[in-house]
């Protein structure tokens, strides 16, 4: 014990000398719980629903009250035409459409029974599924109350005929909703890691002084880092999303040009996100640590990878709005699995934008005043 004591003294003084460290060693598990506590839910709820009501009768409207009466459907508005459901469906303006037909207040009252069918956005296997169940409940429930009404219970002998359609991902495979997410996993890891690990290494060379002291701008020295890796993480993209069409049969549906924009934009934010971190550690364990912590979790769980955002609390749902994968995940699955055109994905592009000059130009902030250290 006399030698084994002060040995640990002397950690115990290192550590508490290292304010960074003991940060990340306190922070961590008090990250961890509160964002697997409060960010990952298995319950779906907060379903964005439609309806096109072609009938315009009190039984149609009080049909749609039974869907928004609950707490597992948010009302998003009549919908004047069928088509309008196409670009909806596309942007996820709306995951689910109700759509009564002319003559379902009259069939209903002949003691016939009255067709209904759901439109379905399928992208996501787990909501879509779960969707078709509480659709199927609620129609159901609606069915029995009017058998009830004439006098009679079975099904069949009227009530509604409940007819649901899914569209994007018609045999719910989880492959298709999981793909797109590891894709943006394995490119934010991917990046921010890269130029991370690359100027840290220069540090600890030696190199990055004369590099500081070249007569070059701070912002010719950020894009000249950036630029190779871009390259690199494009085609880290391009090889990821052939894997994905080649081994579990998902085409990219939509333009491949808007598509690598998109990614272009998400790669530039990331790999600007990795110069950052480079500013901030001295030495590769420690940029190493810090790109983990800041890209692997919060893409994982906060960025609606697997869990939907809509149902985590107000204060997390805040926080995923600074996770650019949150952005890059809505703009790819729409292009890859909908075919959606660049325009739909408007507020998505110009946040990956904004994202990426804020990183870069903080990084060139830093590295033009020596925070290097």
């Amino acid at each position: 014990m006399n030698s084994i004591f002060p040995i640990a003294k002397k950690e115990f003084r290192q550590v508490i000398r290292d304010p960074r460290t003991l940060g990340v060693l306190l922070f961590i598990p008090l990250f961890l719980l509160l964002m697997f506590g409060y960010a990952i839910s298995l319950d779906v709820k907060h379903i964005k629903l439609g309806a096109v009501d072609y009938d315009r009768s009190r039984l149609s409207r009080s049909l749609v009250q039974k869907f928004t009466a609950t707490e597992y459907f948010d009302w998003m508005g009549y919908l004047e035409r069928l088509r309008d459901t196409d670009s909806l469906l596309e942007s996820q303006a709306v995951q689910c459409v109700i759509v009564i037909p002319k003559g379902y207040s009259r069939t209903i009252g002949r003691g016939e029974t009255a067709k209904l069918q759901v439109l379905i956005d399928g992208t996501n296997s787990n909501i879509g599924a779960t969707a078709m169940g509480y659709v199927q409940r609620i129609v159901q429930s609606a069915s029995i109350e009017l058998l009830e009404a004439r006098g009679g219970v079975d099904l069949n002998a009227g009530g509604i005929d409940f007819r649901p359609r899914v569209w994007f991902n018609p045999e719910l495979r989880s492959p298709v909703y999981l793909i797109p997410g590891l894709i943006a996993l394995i490119l934010v890891v991917t990046a921010v890691l890269s130029t991370a690990m690359s100027i840290v290494r220069e540090k600890e060379h030696g190199t990055m002084e004369q590099l500081i002291v070249a007569p070059i701008h701070p912002v010719q020295l950020v894009v000249g880092k950036t630029i190779p890796y871009t390259v690199l993480s494009l085609l880290i993209a391009f090889i990821v999303l052939m894997a994905g069409s080649y081994f579990f049969d998902i085409h990219i549906q939509g333009s491949i040009l808007a598509l690598m924009l998109v990614t272009f934009l998400f790669l530039l934010g990331c790999l600007s996100l990795g110069l950052l971190i480079s500013t901030i550690a001295d030495s590769q364990q420690v940029a190493f640590m810090l790109a983990t912590i800041i890209t692997l979790l919060p893409t994982f769980i906060l960025s609606g990878f697997i869990f939907p955002i809509r149902t985590m609390p107000v204060f997390v749902q805040v926080c995923t709005y600074i996770i650019p994968a949150r952005y890059y995940l809505v703009a790819l699955r729409g292009i890859m699995l909908k075919g959606a055109p660049l325009k739909a994905f408007w507020f998505e592009t110009g946040a990956l934008i904004l994202f990426a000059l804020v990183m870069l130009t903080i990084s060139a902030v830093r590295m033009k005043k020596g925070g290097l250290a």
